[in-house]
């Protein structure tokens, strides 16, 4: 009885800290980019693909484009 009693909170406690450690997390394959010699005054762009992979949802609230 002792065995199942330790055995039954060790899975609480393993249950308890993966529901605590579910977090958002975000992936930059690539975080930057090279365009080269560029003219002045050329209007250039590029698209940064961002990867939600962290275990809860992820908000971005607020860009500051740099």
């Amino acid at each position: 009885m002792k065995k199942l009693a330790i055995a039954m909170s060790f899975m609480i406690v393993v249950l308890i800290a993966s529901a605590l450690s579910a977090a958002p997390r975000m992936t930059m394959p690539e975080s930057v980019f090279d365009f080269g010699y560029v003219p002045q005054n050329s209007k250039i762009s590029h698209i940064f693909w961002l990867k939600s992979t962290g275990d809860d949802s992820l908000k971005i609230l607020k860009v500051i484009p740099g």
